[in-house]
């Protein structure tokens, strides 16, 4: 287990390595969102994809990455900030250059998105990125989803991590 652990942390560490060689800053701080993920979702999960469409908003949003789905030329990240969670969709022919970043994102990582909204097939309040920023790289793993900390004091005494997940 620790020793997977290291592998991951020694991927990790590589993909930064990759970040900072195409020139980019991978704690980046001169992003400031202009809304939290669930007034997006809340002001927009009653209106119908096609009034949508009309809609030409760009939103400025930034959140931890906790869960990425890759279909080759297009994915969806799932993005949680202190509010809710909210999806984003990043196409490479929309993203450019800043596709070769999205392949470099992992899990736990903080991000920027600028985009538009829209609703995907199954009905769900989706982002599309036309501008990704990486705001902060997560090096170490975050905890398992349902294993999560096992042990109740080190729960209490590593709060922040326990709420994270």
């Amino acid at each position: 287990m620790i020793e997977e652990e290291n592998k991951l942390i020694k991927r990790r560490i590589e993909k930064l390595e990759e970040i900072k060689a195409l020139g980019i800053d991978p704690y980046y701080n001169g992003f400031s969102p202009e809304y939290f993920l669930n007034d997006i979702l809340n002001k927009y999960k009653d209106i119908d994809s096609e009034k949508l469409k009309s809609i030409n908003t760009n939103f400025k949003i930034a959140g931890r990455i906790i869960s990425i789905r890759d279909f080759g030329k297009a994915a969806f990240l799932k993005l949680k900030d202190v509010s809710g969670t909210l999806q984003v969709y990043c196409q490479k022919n929309v993203l450019g250059e800043q596709y070769a970043l999205y392949k470099k994102l992992d899990v736990g990582d903080i991000i920027g998105i600028e985009g538009n909204v829209f609703k995907t097939k199954t009905q769900e309040v989706t982002i599309n990125a036309t501008k990704l920023h990486l705001l902060t790289k997560s090096i170490r793993p975050l905890p398992e989803k349902f294993h999560g900390l096992q042990d109740k004091e080190l729960r209490y005494r590593q709060r922040y991590v326990d709420l994270i997940v």
